[in-house]
């Protein structure tokens, strides 16, 4: 007699498909598949803090933390100002103050929306109400929402730190931040030469954007992406007011432009062609 056991199987039914076991890589996840995964989970139009530089674009909330109450930099679209407001104006005392995380815009005047040209390492920041208004800073530090057409008063590098937090300097190397002026009353101003308490911001964007992003540096590093071209045309086409829908770009050499975008004035390179064209109501 055999001494053999038998082994126990699963018990299976006539034309019953086999699952296939997932084959797991490592049983151990890292934070940055932790952090993709995360980002995955997220609806479209959730609200997330940005990574890298690249990933500030579309809706943003922008936030300061200050105290007792973080407050929010808002557009007035009657008065054409921008405004600092605290954003637990209507909150009761006994009620607990959300985390950073947790808060989300309230009012459409709370929501910017940045726009970069392409090829630019620089952002543009536009009112998300009224006529669409570009955040600017002069010479003297002045800080206003009335431009129409973005130009190197308009452009912002953002820097992001190791904590999230993110300041804004300006073509001048000066940097934006929370002043407060007569009255007790605060306002933005953008003559900082360091980045401290009143220059660090808390930025939150929409998840969808934030995939964007890191789909667009994915391509990039496959080479599906070409940098070192700068379409004229398709930029030109978003100043243009003119011409019944054909784009006019200048006739100048474009060797300029790949000069210009090294050294980090791509922007203000294209603004000068545009402004020898003579038609652009823009310039």
């Amino acid at each position: 007699m055999s001494t053999d056991k038998v082994r126990p199987t699963k018990l299976k039914f006539k034309g019953e498909k086999t699952k296939k076991k997932r084959k797991h890589e490592d049983t151990e996840e890292g934070p940055s598949r932790r952090r993709r995964k995360d980002d995955n989970d997220e609806a479209p139009d959730s609200w997330v803090l940005p990574e890298s530089a690249n990933e500030i674009r579309g809706p943003t909330f922008i936030l300061h933390p200050s105290d007792p109450s973080p407050i929010c930099i808002t557009y007035d679209s009657t008065r054409g100002r921008i405004l600092l407001q605290p954003v637990d104006k209507d909150k009761s005392d006994e009620s607990e103050s959300p985390s950073i995380m947790e808060r989300t815009p309230t009012e459409v005047s709370q929501v910017w929306v940045v726009t970069r040209v392409a090829g630019a390492s620089t952002i543009n920041l536009r009112t998300g109400v009224g006529e669409g208004k570009f955040i600017s800073c002069d010479k003297h530090g002045l800080v206003s929402a009335d431009r129409e057409a973005r130009g190197p008063q308009e452009e912002w590098s953002p820097v992001v730190f190791p904590d999230g937090m993110v300041a804004f300097q300006n073509v001048y190397e000066k940097y934006l931040s929370v002043d407060e002026v007569a009255g007790g009353q605060l306002a933005l101003r953008g003559d900082s030469d360091e980045v401290g308490f009143c220059e660090r911001f808390w930025v939150k964007i929409q998840s969808k954007y934030k995939k964007e992003a890191h789909e667009e540096e994915k391509k990039r590093k496959e080479g599906l992406i070409d940098v070192s071209s700068v379409d004229e045309a398709s930029i030109n086409k978003m100043y243009q007011a003119w011409g019944a829908g054909r784009t006019v770009v200048s006739s100048g050499d474009k060797k300029e432009l790949k000069k210009a975008k090294k050294e980090g004035r791509l922007a203000e390179a294209l603004l000068d062609r545009r402004a020898k064209l003579k038609s652009d109501r823009f310039c």
